[in-house]
């Protein structure tokens, strides 16, 4: 797990596991802000993704000639964030439906 983290870039992993404890404050603290705190954490990973994206075609335009595997792997973990932004989108909405009734 920690080796997807940093693969993922620590400093967008990071900024999304920070959200994702706000989140669950914010499910005990603040029940309202839940939907919209997951919504952050969802763009939070669609920006990670779209700066991975862009430094790997940065640096395939700058090696010239590449192998498609090494541009798959660049993809690979360029799509890290989003998927962790996703799933803390996922959870907040399962937090919502769940404080619904209370809300």
């Amino acid at each position: 797990m920690f080796e997807i983290f940093v693969t993922g870039g620590v400093t967008w992993m990071t900024a999304l596991t920070i959200i994702l404890l706000a989140l669950l404050m914010a499910a005990w603290k603040a029940p309202a802000w839940v939907k919209e705190i997951g919504i952050i954490a969802l763009v939070v990973g669609i920006l990670g993704f779209l700066i991975g994206f862009y430094i790997v075609a940065r640096d395939i335009a700058l090696a010239g000639e590449i192998s498609q595997c090494i541009i798959w792997k660049g993809l690979e973990v360029a799509l890290i964030t989003p998927i962790y932004g996703f799933l803390i989108y996922i959870i907040s909405l399962i937090i919502r439906i769940i404080q619904k009734p209370r809300i």
